[in-house]
Formats: C-alpha cells, structure tokens, sequence
C-alpha cells in the first residue's frame, strides 16, 4: 500500500515488530508487493526504530531531530528500491516514492507559508500586542492557559491545525516564555485543543477530509462530534490546569506598539486561511494552492513596507498606537537596532523552522516507505479482521500517536469494512484526536517542540499522556452516549 501522510506524525515501528510476519506473498505484476516477511522488511523496521530512538532521545543526545529520520528515510527507500527491482517490479518504488514526495511538498509548503506569516506577525510585535491585551484584561496565566487553548479548539475546524496551534503558542510564549510550570501544560492544552478542534469539521483534518470526500459520512454528519470533541479537551485541560499557576504575568517593560502594517498581516492572515479553505471547498484545488497565493500577497505587503521604510523613522519604533493601558513591555536585545531597519520578506522566510520542516520530509518518506513493503496494509487488516470494529476503530487511535493516521485512515476506507454510521464517525474522531497522546503524534506537537525548544518536550508530555488518554477514553464513551441510535 501506498502511503498518504499529512498532519499525523510516527514517533516508532515497535508495534509493527509484534505482528505475524507472513512469508512473500505471490507477486502481482500490477500491483505492490508484500515484503513484511524479507530481509528488506526487517531492515527498513530497524533503521526506522534506530531513527526514532535518537529523535525521542533528542533532549539527551542535543542532535536536532530531523538528521536521524533523513538518514532512515534514504534507507528505507533504497531497500525498497531495491527488494521491487530484485523482483522485476521495475519503476513501481519510483512512482510510489514520487507520490510521497508530493504529498511532502504540498505540506511542506503550506507549513512554509503559515510560518512565514507567523514569523512576520512575530516581528510586527503583533503577538506583544496580544500579550499586552491579555494582562490588562487581567488575566493571570491560568486565564490565559484557558484562552489560547479554547480558541485552539475554536480555530481549528476553520484554520489549518497546525497553524492554530503555532498561533496560539506564539502567545503562550510571549506571555511568560521562561515559566516551566506555565509553558509545559499550556502547550499541550493546545495540541490537544487544535486536534480536537479538528475532528468534528469535514476540514478540520486530512482525516475527515478523506472521509467526506469517499462520501461515507455527509457534511452536516461531522457535527455530531462536536460533543464528544468538546470532551475530548475540556477532560484533560482542566487536569493540567491544576498545575497552572495562577499568578499575573511578569510587567513589562516598554509601552506595548504594533509596528506600522501589523494589522494589515493580519487580515491577509485572514484572507489566506479563508482562501485555502475556499480552494479546497468550492474549487477541488488543494489547500496549499491558497496559502501560496496568500503568501504572494505577503510578500507584495512587504514590498510596500520595504519602499516605504521612511515612515518606520518617522514614530517611535516605527509602530502603530494600540491602546495599552499601563502595560510594558520588554525589548529583547538587538531589537533598537533593527528598529530603522527596512523590513525584509525574505528574512520571515529564513526564520521558519526548517528543522521541523525537515523532519517532516524524513517522517513521511520513512512511513511512505514502510508502507510500501507492505507492513501499514498488514496492520491495518489484521486490526479489523481480529478485533472487530469497536475495539479496532478505538486502536486506530492509539496508533495514531505512533504510526500517522492519514495511512491506517486510507487502509480503513479502501478495505471498506461494513460498519454503521456511528462506527464511521468514531473512527474518524478516534484517527483525529488520538495523535495528542504523544508530543509527535502530530504535526501540532512536533512544531510546539520546536517554537518551545527546551521547554515543550517529547518527555514533558509524556509526562501529561494519562490525563490526555482520559479525554480521549471519556470522548468515546460520550460519542456511544449521544449517538447510539447510529450504532
């Protein structure tokens, strides 16, 4: 089988180790093999669990996480390349790998385009702004750990996840960036919210999104998950949040400015998201094709900002008023010097995170891969033609957060299995919130790692996993509560 990879992310392969591993099914000149039983199988299994083990082991080892997963990825396509070409499948791993590295590109740069936006809003002090708006309200962080992750779960079904969730922890950080006990929870309440966000909205997820599109589940269907969505982040927020502090933020120490044009990056933020909404919805276009040209219009904003840089010269820090109250805010280093600076697009773009960017494309060519020899296919059978459809759909879940789910989900929908509409949509909200019960379970987690380096880690969440598989266990009992008359 071929892999489709998009929000979802593996963190390992151990479980694929504990399959029945069959002998080399007969070939089939017209379609993949089945290489779970050969040499080539069990070395792309190990050099996959030897990569993972060194990304878990990144806050040990300081080795940034997108080397090892690179490496696997050359790997195991060259074992695959190479078990297809030894029996005369000849251009079948081309055209498969090549599939894959669509499917990166497109995230790839769909990711680099919300960066971007989010690195420029960053240098528009749009997120000081905010952070400025939240104390005078008087929040303290335990207000503002309740804000940013409701509006996570809020945003989400409309907006990309991963972009909600880089949003809402840009203001996180801004609040009270070097607060451990703050930072930690207030992360994961927004993985957590992002995904759950997304699992009631046909295009809050790749996964629902494959699911309306096969037609198995009607748009207005999604709704019904609202509840159990709802659950599925209220039950482990509001553990976390008794480890929230409730102390104010710390005063800052500058008045707080917007920077001339930081309102207008927002609204092309706006634009953007709702162009790549509309592309998918209305046009059958991918979604990226959207952010794209939002991007272009980024870049044409910041072509004007660029020509017209005299006027940063002519106020205080070239900004915009923005009402404040006695708020302050703390201008980091270097930030004086930059202020007469003519702004520059191409400098948002360096600032993206090409780390996680580059893990990305490790991940998706690992799993791309492992797919290809067969083992996703296997795992997939095996859940629904042991289990049953309850406990497999509940499983698909659980291996979202350690095999990606956009695979197992296309597994699931192309075997078709004779369930009702209930068991539909419980796949569908099990696939799309089961990736936060891990810090890499999804592509969320894996960017809050990078924007929280330090802080937000694999094991600091890790640390918080019993009280997320709690919302998702309550979330599926509460879906079979609401919605038993479609079971």
């Amino acid at each position: 089988m071929r892999a489709f990879i998009s929000r979802r992310l593996p963190v390992g392969a151990a479980l694929l180790l504990s399959l029945p591993l069959p002998a080399l099914a007969a070939e089939d000149a017209m379609g993949p093999l089945d290489l779970t039983g050969t040499v080539y199988g069990f070395l792309a299994v190990l050099a996959f669990v030897l990569a993972y083990g060194l990304v878990i082991g990144e806050e040990v080892l300081h080795l940034r996480k997108s080397k090892p997963v690179m490496v696997a990825a050359g790997v195991i396509w060259a074992l695959v390349g190479l078990a297809y070409h030894t029996h005369g499948h000849v251009g079948v791993a081309e055209e498969a790998v090549r599939e894959n590295l669509f499917e990166y590109a497109e995230l790839m740069l769909f990711l680099l385009a919300a960066m971007t936006y989010i690195s420029t809003m960053e240098e528009r002090q749009v997120f000081d702004a905010l952070r400025g708006w939240l104390v005078t309200r008087g929040f303290s962080l335990r207000g503002v750990y309740w804000v940013t992750g409701a509006l996570a779960f809020f945003i989400s079904p409309v907006a990309d996840n991963l972009t909600t969730a880089l949003l809402m922890a840009a203001v996180v950080m801004a609040v009270a960036g070097d607060n451990r006990k703050f930072v930690i929870p207030a992360c994961i309440n927004i993985v957590v919210g992002a995904n759950a966000g997304g699992a009631f909205s046909p295009f809050g997820d790749i996964t629902t999104l494959m699911v309306w599109q096969r037609g198995v589940i009607e748009f207005s269907g999604f709704f019904d998950l609202f509840v159990p969505a709802v659950v599925n982040w209220v039950v482990p927020a509001a553990l976390m949040s008794l480890a929230v502090p409730k102390v104010m933020p710390a005063p800052l120490a500058a008045a707080i400015r917007v920077k001339r044009g930081g309102f207008v990056v927002i609204g092309l933020f706006v634009v953007t998201i709702v162009m790549a909404v509309s592309f998918h919805n209305f046009l059958d276009l991918p979604p990226v094709l959207g952010m794209m040209t939002g991007l272009g219009l980024l870049k044409f904003f910041g072509y004007y900002l660029k020509v017209t840089s005299g006027r940063d010269l002519k106020a205080p820090n070239g900004c915009e008023s923005l009402e404040s109250g006695t708020v302050e805010l703390s201008v980091e280093p270097g930030d004086q010097e930059r202020a007469g600076t003519p702004f520059d697009i191409f400098t948002q773009l360096q600032r993206a995170e090409w780390d996680t960017l580059m893990f990305f494309y490790g991940v998706i060519l690992c799993v791309g891969g492992l797919g290809t020899l067969g083992y996703l296919a296997l795992l997939s059978e095996s859940m629904y033609t042991g289990l049953g459809a309850t406990w497999a759909n509940v499983l698909v879940g659980l291996l979202s957060s350690v095999v990606d789910n956009i695979p197992v989900m296309f597994a699931v929908l192309t075997m078709n299995p004779d369930m009702s509409a209930g068991q539909w949509l419980l796949v569908t909200l099990t696939a799309g919130v089961g990736g936060s019960l891990l810090s890499v379970g999804s592509a969320a987690g894996v960017a809050l790692m990078g924007q929280a380096r330090g802080l937000y880690t694999f094991f600091a969440h890790l640390k918080w996993t019993w009280a997320i598989a709690l919302g998702y266990a309550a979330s599926i009992w509460v879906h079979f509560l609401i919605n038993a008359s479609m079971m």
